[in-house]
């Protein structure tokens, strides 16, 4: 698995926010969204997990 940096980290954020937005902008129903922070021993830091479920 690649190293991730700082840059990767962002890049990697907006592209996910962006996602976010393009749901909510087609009319899609509403979901919640849980997220969740984890410990992933592979990277060595903190991770995002978020899941998606119906209201």
């Amino acid at each position: 698995m690649a190293k991730l940096t700082r840059r990767g980290f962002i890049g990697t954020a907006a592209a996910a926010g962006a996602l976010r937005g393009a749901g909510v902008a087609l009319g899609k129903p509403s979901m919640r969204r849980i997220l969740t922070l984890v410990y992933d021993k592979s990277l060595g830091m903190m991770r995002a997990v978020e899941r998606v479920v119906p209201r």
